[in-house]
């Protein structure tokens, strides 16, 4: 009986150790309810704005759109988004690139001339926490 307290006990134990996150993404400032908030995290430089590492598409109301990423390991991340008003799937953009959509980064990063950075976006996960963005 001792053992198996004891082995509960530790079990209990480790789960207060998780090496995971949750990570709950709120963006404000939608000009309209309209279409859908595409949502992407991203673990590394070469990744930012090419590759997500997790993605979420969700429901604009009262021009806000939030998401929960549950699970994601601590570390280094950065997030961006964009709203997707046409119902397209896709940031559209003018014949020199610049995105006629709004769209979002973490630490409201921007560019200049060119796609925000990820050094400007990035941010360190050691704990589970919230990350408010202004579209």
């Amino acid at each position: 009986m001792k053992r198996i307290i004891l082995l509960t006990a530790l079990i209990l134990s480790f789960k207060g150790f998780s090496q995971n996150i949750t990570l709950k993404v709120e963006i404000t400032g939608y000009k309209s309810n309209k279409g859908m908030a595409y949502i992407a995290v991203y673990k590394s430089e070469q990744e930012f704005l090419k590759k997500p590492t997790i993605g979420k598409i969700v429901k604009i109301e009262n021009n806000k759109a939030v998401v929960i990423f549950n699970d994601l390991p601590k570390g280094e991340y950065a997030i961006s988004s964009y709203h997707d008003e046409n119902g397209n799937g896709k940031l559209d953009t003018n014949f020199m690139g610049i995105p006629k959509e709004d769209y979002a980064v973490s630490n409201n990063a921007k560019g200049f001339m060119s796609a925000p950075k990820y050094k400007d976006a990035k941010f360190i996960a050691k704990e589970s926490k919230t990350i408010t963005m202004k579209i």
